[in-house]
């Protein structure tokens, strides 16, 4: 099958040529994301590869469909940027990445804490100018800290794993207590109460219509001064950009 990939790096065409090789599908790689204005490269290609930041709306499938695209395969596991309407009103088949490495985004979660704790992006660029000094760059111990977990599916209870071997006090909030968590000696809380008692929130729900806008103005109220905020969940970029603007 000939396949348009789309928001190619050198590393995505490595991987997909390998994982290729027993399929021998005719892979072809565009570097520019999928927009309506690059939507035409895709012409005749039966399939279509997308990642999370091409566009993926009503006016794009329908161009798709009109090309003779059938399939629209996603490599990642969100799907909230496609019209899933439009998809099936003009008889696209979308699928997506069911599963991924859990660990891969928990360690990445528990790296951008330290980073963010002990200033190591200042630091670097600070060592770089021949500066030494100090100054700012003090951060605080993780053992004993209280951090709050929403979500607590295979991420989330992999980050709470990690951050017991801190030694730090673990709150969490989901609509269904994972029972390893709980041995762990999490504790569920309602979300005012965990937004009260953390040091550091860290994300890792869904974007659903019961998330959409979860760290609210009165959320930010309920929280710690300097509380340290992790998102690394799939969720609407246009979301976060707001909450950041507006904050």
């Amino acid at each position: 099958m000939k396949v348009a990939v789309f928001s190619t790096k050198p590393y995505d065409q490595k991987f997909l040529r390998a994982a290729n090789t027993p399929y021998r599908h005719e892979l072809v790689f565009f570097e520019p994301r999928l927009t309506r204005e690059t939507s035409p490269l895709a012409t005749d290609f039966p399939a279509v590869c997308a990642f999370v930041n091409d566009q993926l709306d009503a006016a794009v499938l329908h161009t798709l469909a009109r090309q003779g695209t059938r399939l629209l395969a996603l490599r990642c596991a969100g799907f909230n940027h496609v019209d899933l309407a439009a998809a099936h009103e003009v008889g696209l088949t979308v699928v997506r990445v069911p599963a991924y490495s859990p660990y891969a985004v928990a360690e990445h979660t528990i790296a951008l804490i330290l980073a963010l704790n002990r200033k190591i992006h200042r630091a670097y660029a600070r060592v770089r100018e021949g500066n030494f000094s100090l100054d700012g760059l003090l951060g605080f111990d993780l053992h004993g800290r209280t951090v709050g977990i929403i979500g607590t599916g295979k991420i989330g209870t992999g980050v709470a794993r990690i951050l017991q071997g801190f030694g730090c006090a673990l709150r969490a909030f989901d609509l269904f207590p994972h029972p390893e968590c709980e041995a762990l000696g999490v504790q569920y809380v309602t979300l005012p109460e965990l937004f009260a008692a953390a040091d550091i929130v860290t994300l890792h729900c869904p974007l659903t219509p019961e998330t959409q806008n979860l760290i609210s103005a009165q959320a930010l109220q309920h929280m710690k001064p300097g509380v340290m905020l992790i998102n690394t969940c799939q969720g609407s970029r246009d979301c976060w950009r707001k909450r950041l603007t507006t904050s």
